[in-house]
């Protein structure tokens, strides 16, 4: 051991004459910890370029409570000069370790590491109190060895979570209004457009601009304050807690209620309280523009069950939540970018009047399609968890019935001004379109854009196969695909799934099926944890990548090693996909 540290002095001493200057320590590696949960803490190394860690060198220590066995993640080999065959890390290294405390601590961490350039450091001793009581919420200072603050992550997430450090309270609400507004095009926010219009259309012609402005306001608004509830209860908790409503039971009760609905808009019966109630209800509605507080619950509940998927602006919000306990400053981001996902929705609010046409005949067929859409709306909820081929049974008939309302089976008199003939030339369209998803239904096609897939012939050229991944479970499980991966040199891909996000069967569909990005895809391990039931284990394997819910994507390469600055979360096109697997790849 004393040869091994004079031969460690020596080369320390030597490496001074090298032209390049070897970095202190605490500045190639940069050292920070955090608390994962209540019973764990992470220790952080940021490793600067050129520069390299030792596996079987770290040591760790805890004044104030008790550790158990580090989890580290999988290194590199390498054929070190003075201690042969050893593991090593480069670039970043999180080791997670399990606690036994309550309230502040100090985590005492011994490593040591080598420069490139031909100089090993002797075992330097960094530390950084944390505060167990906060956990999920606190993170680490800056280690008192002087070492640099840890560096943020490159991936998107973290990108935004950094913006909360600007302390630039105007850029920070501006920059989430505009993320908002961007989410206002994603199929999660697209259901509320028609709920919101029902709700318009059946307050009658008598709505004013204004009045449907303030009801479309208290829609808004009522999303808007469960968006950043629901978003500071997940960042202190680590848990997306709205992820629980996606069940069979809450989205088929939510769907009933649109069934029900629509079907009085058909003319099948009309909704009305006891004649009692219903005249104080109208006195109330006259003097107050509307019912508000139940068209904010709608919107609430909308926010809840219409859109559960995390994105990457929101995922940044909830992470410095998570990291700081600022609830205050996080739920005003989500609060106003909320208001920014729901800007579209008061403009359809406000003009959705002025698109109606007049009193008359054409209002029974505007209630009616109204009602279609509302059934839609109903349908779109409950595909998560129904069947694929009861999905396209029921966009079938909902193709279908409504053709036959607009008479496509019906002969046009010959004096049939343009109106009649465009009303039956879509009701033909929508006939030929539905009756196409029932063929697929009874030919055994689970693909409602390609219903009609299963005619193809041995003539024409199959697209290739969508790749396949293999489900895992458990952390334990993953930790030990990684292993296998690691010891064939093979990356991995985890996606991050689950049957109620829209954004994650986008990805299966237009990204992961894309033929290019199906070839490169090829050349990973494809490994995919499915969160739908929200479990323990679910739980777990999300914490693990501090993630909040799917979708979520991380990578990791033929090393083992988890590329950090690689992460997606939310979807992402095909184009923009692409060069990420390259770059892995390299």
């Amino acid at each position: 051991m004393l040869m091994r540290l004079l031969f460690l002095l020596l080369l320390a001493f030597t490496g001074l004459t090298h032209a390049e200057e070897p970095l202190p320590p605490e500045q190639a590696y940069r050292f920070s910890a955090r608390m994962v949960d209540a019973k764990t803490i992470e220790a952080r190394w940021q490793i600067t370029d050129q520069y390299y860690m030792y596996r079987d060198k770290f040591k760790f220590a805890l004044d104030g409570g008790k550790l158990g066995p580090p989890v580290f993640p999988p290194g590199k080999m390498k054929d070190d000069e003075i201690f042969g065959k050893v593991e090593v890390y480069r670039k970043e290294v999180k080791i997670l370790l399990p606690v036994e405390a309550s309230g502040p601590v100090t985590l005492k961490a011994v490593s040591q590491g080598c420069w490139d350039g031909g100089i090993c450091y002797p075992p330097i001793t960094q530390e950084a109190k944390l505060d167990l009581a906060a956990a999920g919420s606190a993170v680490a200072p800056a280690p008192t060895s002087g070492a640099a603050d840890a560096a943020v992550a490159g991936d998107e997430t973290s990108k935004i979570a950094g913006l909360f450090k600007g302390d630039n309270l105007a850029l920070i609400l501006l920059s989430f209004f505009g993320f908002g507004l961007l989410l206002s095009l994603t199929p999660c926010v697209f259901p509320m457009i028609p709920i919101l219009s029902g709700i318009i259309v059946n307050h009658g012609h008598a709505v004013t601009h204004l009045r449907a402005f303030v009801l479309s306001l208290a829609y808004v608004l009522g999303m808007a304050v469960t968006y950043a509830a629901i978003g500071v209860a997940a960042g202190l908790s680590g848990t997306l807690l709205s992820a629980a409503l996606q069940n069979a039971w809450v989205l088929g009760g939510f769907a009933l209620v649109f069934v029900v609905l629509s079907l009085s808009m058909f003319g099948f019966y009309e909704l009305q309280l006891p004649a009692a109630l219903q005249s104080r209800v109208s006195n109330t509605a006259n003097r107050q523009g509307g019912s508000l507080p139940a068209i904010a619950l709608m919107g609430a509940l909308s926010a809840l069950i219409v859109g559960p998927c995390v994105a990457a602006p929101l995922a940044g919000a909830l992470l410095y939540i998570a990291q700081t306990g600022d609830a205050a400053l996080g739920g005003t981001a989500l609060f106003v970018m909320s208001l920014g996902m729901g800007a579209p929705l008061l403009l359809v609010g406000a003009f959705s009047r002025s698109l109606l046409p007049k009193s008359g005949p054409w209002m029974d067929g505007v209630t009616k399609f109204f009602g279609v859409v509302m059934l839609a709306t109903a349908l779109w909820l409950v595909s998560p968890v129904i069947p694929l081929w009861l999905q396209m049974l029921g966009w079938a008939l909902l193709l279908m019935i409504p053709a036959i309302y607009l008479h496509a089976l019906d002969p046009l008199p010959p004096q049939a001004h343009g109106w009649q003939r465009l009303g039956k030339g879509l009701g033909v369209v929508l006939l030929l379109s539905g009756a196409a998803m029932l063929m697929g239904v009874l030919g055994g096609a689970r693909d409602p854009l390609q219903p009609l897939g299963f005619l193809r012939g041995g003539g024409v050229a199959a697209e290739a196969p969508a790749p396949t991944f293999e489900r895992v479970a458990s952390v334990e499980r993953l930790d030990a695909r990684l292993a296998e991966a690691k010891a064939a040199g093979r990356p991995v891909m985890l996606d991050f799934y689950a049957d109620w996000c829209v954004s994650c069967k986008e990805m299966e569909r237009f990204t992961f099926a894309e033929p290019k990005v199906a070839a490169r895809l090829k050349q990973f391990l494809l490994l995919q944890a499915d969160v739908t039931a929200n479990s323990p284990d679910d739980a777990a394997l999300l914490k693990r990548f501090g993630l909040f819910g799917p979708p979520g994507i991380i990578f990791f390469d033929a090393g083992g090693r988890e590329l950090v600055d690689l992460r997606i979360i939310g979807f992402q096109s095909a184009e923009k996909f692409l060069p990420t697997l390259e770059r892995v790849l390299r």
